[in-house]
């Protein structure tokens, strides 16, 4: 595995000298890297890649086709599963639930014509089912089903709750009666389990200047994936007593070596490790190299010490902390202006390097988290060596918005 040039503001001036910013790039050898530093840690363990943290069809079959662990997508709408299914990908599972009853007459058509390859769509509640059995006739195929298994951690005697609030299936119990309940459904075809543990895998356990917080974080992320690891081991257990699962999925970018070292689990998830996103920064296990980033004119000078930026206001989802701020890159020492943070029309820049910034330069930024950088752009330019090798279309450049 050999590491990806240097990144500077100098290289990157010289390869889109003739590119009109704003525009989004990715850097093909440092997310090339990136993705064989993650087979690494997978171990033996297939990785499925999260479109949403790629959405960009050329990149995920430029993935699929870099290496056969990584095999098959976590998609996060069933709209845009069935767009890839049409466009040729297989061994999809759909991570969240749906409501979307036309999109589910949709998949029982798929379905229909072969049950075997059609995508798996995740329930984790009895009117799930109801919605997907609503949309079947008499005698269709059944549609294949995972189960979303909660993964967060009850601390303090289970009066804190730490991790996503996704599924209200955690106990043992809990997963085997909604099993039962699907066997009693000829219509639909219990699959696969998942757990995503984001309290591990999406949690930064070196957060800048906030040493106690995480020793705190570590020590969270330790207990919990501990339990995690043999309440999970429990429920497949529970479960193969009646049902034969060909999917149990776990983990994230943040947890890859740790989820893929438990026997229960037979494929781990990644996506926001290949464009390396800001959040990505402050982990102790693992680093990756920045991939993806968008380049911003500067427009203004309004003071010698500032150099403002047109746009910019990328913000990332979640608590909406400055973390979900998007990260001034290069050239080295920018920083954001406290006060007025990435703004919709325009960002000041502060800082040593943001004096030497004239109007008609250009600053790079990275943003917060992975693929939603791409719902701000029709295009990502792809960079390899010194070149810009293609420019291919995002979700949004092929006219597609899934949410």
């Amino acid at each position: 595995m050999s590491a990806p040039p240097s990144q500077s503001h100098e290289r990157y001036e010289r390869i889109f000298a003739e590119v009109e910013a704003p525009f989004a790039f990715v850097d093909l050898d440092a997310m090339w890297a990136n993705a064989d530093a993650m087979l690494e840690r997978a171990g033996s363990k297939p990785i499925r890649v999260a479109s949403k943290s790629i959405r960009c069809r050329a990149l995920l079959e430029a993935i699929a086709h870099r290496d056969e662990r990584f095999a098959g997508l976590m998609t996060y709408t069933l709209p845009e599963t069935l767009w890839l299914a049409e466009q040729g990908f297989e061994n999809l599972l759909l991570a969240y639930p749906t409501a979307d009853t036309g999109a589910l007459g949709e998949l029982a058509l798929r379905s229909a014509a072969g049950p075997a390859g059609a995508p798996i769509v995740t329930v984790d509640c009895v009117e799930h089912l109801d919605a997907i059995e609503s949309v079947l006739g008499v005698g269709a195929a059944p549609v294949r089903v995972c189960i979303d298994l909660d993964a967060g951690w009850w601390a303090l005697r289970g009066r804190i709750k730490v991790g996503p609030k996704r599924s209200p299936v955690h106990t043992v119990e809990q997963a085997v009666e909604l099993a039962r309940e699907i066997e009693r459904r000829p219509q639909i075809e219990l699959d696969a389990l998942m757990a995503y543990e984001g309290q591990i895998a999406g949690v930064g356990d070196r957060p800048p200047g906030r040493r106690l917080r995480g020793a705190a974080i570590r020590f969270m992320q330790r207990r919990s994936a501990a339990e995690l690891a043999g309440r999970r081991a429990a429920v497949v257990a529970a479960l193969g007593e009646f049902v034969e699962l060909e999917i149990v999925n776990g983990g994230g970018t943040g947890s890859l070596e740790l989820t893929a070292a438990e026997d229960s689990v037979t494929e781990v998830t990644a996506g926001s490790g290949f464009y390396a996103p800001a959040l990505f920064d402050h982990y102790s296990r693992f680093t990756i190299t920045p991939a993806a980033g968008f380049a911003l004119p500067i427009v203004r000078k309004p003071a010698a010490g500032i150099a403002t930026a047109l746009g910019g206001g990328y913000l990332a989802s979640g608590g909406g902390d400055s973390a979900r701020l998007p990260a001034p890159w290069l050239p080295t020492g920018l920083r954001l202006d406290a006060e007025e943070g990435a703004g919709e029309v325009q960002t000041p820049l502060l800082g040593e390097a943001a004096a030497e910034l004239e109007i008609g330069d250009r600053a790079y930024l990275r943003h917060a988290k992975a693929g939603e950088l791409c719902e701000r752009f029709d295009a990502l330019h792809l960079v390899e060596g010194e070149e810009i090798v293609d420019v291919v279309p995002t979700y949004r450049g092929e006219g597609k918005a899934f949410l």
